[in-house]
């Protein structure tokens, strides 16, 4: 599955330790179109750059990405 451009659920739903990102709270990088102004640059963290979307996680919107990805933050606090 590709990313939905302009979702940006997984740059607001899960923290992100490495940027001192909490959950819930927009990434710094993340642009007004939800899309990651390090895209492809060495300095995007590893966890960004592994992530992959599937459509068991991502869903078919970008609320049910923001919703599994909530769900799955809060699983592993």
């Amino acid at each position: 599955m590709q990313c939905r451009l302009g979702c940006g659920a997984c740059c607001i739903a899960p923290s992100i330790s490495s940027l001192n990102k909490v959950a819930g709270e927009r990434c710094v990088h993340l642009n007004a179109d939800n899309l990651c102004a390090i895209f492809g640059k060495a300095e995007r963290p590893k966890v960004c750059s592994d992530f992959k979307a599937a459509e068991w996680l991502c869903g078919t919107t970008q609320q049910q990405a923001m919703d599994n990805l909530i769900y799955l933050e809060r699983q592993t606090a």
